[in-house]
């Protein structure tokens, strides 16, 4: 294994002046940093950040906490926060909790442990953990506003909105919501009251019906998607609150021999990779996933500069992608 002396002899660097870069302390010249981010590729070395922490106030970790990765949606998620983190010259410290309580909490004390210097929460809502007493700034995504926490949030009423008025536009008469689990306050929870106060707007109504926990962790969703269908003959209009829940409703209208859209016309909500790559391609509501990772992170930069760590909570657009499925 790689060590920052075999680093510096081959950059033809001291020991002190990669020392310093990996720390970003005083002057470095452009070449040098050069030489040796070309050193640390060609050696395959990688920093110890923990090691690190130990002699200073704070690691370059940021801890990301997300609930599952079996959802397309959160590896994008991840995937954006890591370009922010690389461009800063960060690291994340990854935990997946598939929905556990407990292994949240012990995820947030492994991150004071590291010394992390920023958390992210894409996960659970925390409402048991004083996010203050962590002492580092932090963001949560698409989650539950929280007392010491930056709150990045996609306008979900407005997306309910766009999917109620598009389905409409297209002659929709009979509809139906699929949403996600109703236990907890969300934000997601917006996209039921968007749609629905807008077909009420036009004299109309959904039915609703809402997924479980477990099947959330699961990313299954037939059983639910069976009684919808048999519920509903009719139902000529169906938005999903995430494009899993979509793809699994296309899958069973096929089984069903009922054409999509001819007859079911189908929206998602995220536009994950996963909807272009449906047939029919699926009409979703973009929720802007990259946007949202870079605000989280320069929300915490902004933080760490300030020294103060306030709640808020910021909201950014979405749009209706219009595709086969409508």
């Amino acid at each position: 294994m790689a060590t920052i002396k075999d680093v510096a002899a081959e950059a033809g660097l001291s020991v002190g002046t990669v020392s310093r870069i990996l720390n970003n302390r005083g002057y470095i010249s452009p070449k040098a940093r050069e030489k040796v981010e070309a050193a640390m590729r060609k050696l395959k070395y990688q920093p110890n950040e923990i090691a690190r922490s130990l002699s200073q106030s704070n690691s370059s970790m940021v801890g990301i906490i997300i609930p599952t990765l079996l959802n397309p949606y959160f590896p994008t998620l991840v995937k954006y926060l890591d370009d922010e983190l690389e461009a800063r010259g960060m690291q994340p410290l990854l935990f997946v909790s598939d929905g556990n309580e407990d292994k949240e909490i012990g995820f947030l004390d492994q991150c004071k442990k590291n010394r992390v210097s920023g958390i992210i929460l894409c996960s659970g809502n925390f409402k048991a953990a004083r996010l203050v007493d962590y002492a580092v700034p932090v963001a949560s995504i698409e989650r539950a506003g929280l007392d010491g926490a930056i709150s990045i949030v996609c306008d979900n009423y407005d997306g309910g909105r766009l999917a109620a008025e598009h389905l409409l536009e297209r002659g929709g008469t009979d509809f139906v919501m699929i949403a996600g689990d109703q236990d907890e306050a969300m934000p997601a929870d917006g996209r039921v009251s968007g749609f629905t106060e807008s077909l009420s707007l036009h004299g109309r109504e959904a039915a609703v019906y809402h997924a479980s926990k477990e099947m959330f962790h699961a990313q299954d969703y037939y059983a639910l998607l069976s009684h919808v269908f048999d519920e509903n003959p009719a139902m000529d209009s169906l938005f999903c609150s995430s494009d899993i829940i979509a793809a699994e409703a296309i899958r069973e209208a096929a089984r069903r021999a009922i054409p999509v859209p001819e007859r079911l016309r189908i929206i998602g909500f995220d536009d994950t990779w996963l909807a272009s790559m449906l047939r029919p391609a699926l009409t979703t509501i973009r929720q802007p996933v990259r946007e949202m990772a870079i605000m989280a992170i320069s929300s915490l930069e902004a933080a760490w500069k300030a020294g103060s760590f306030p709640s808020s909570v910021i909201k950014l657009g979405v749009s209706l992608v219009v595709r086969e499925s409508t």
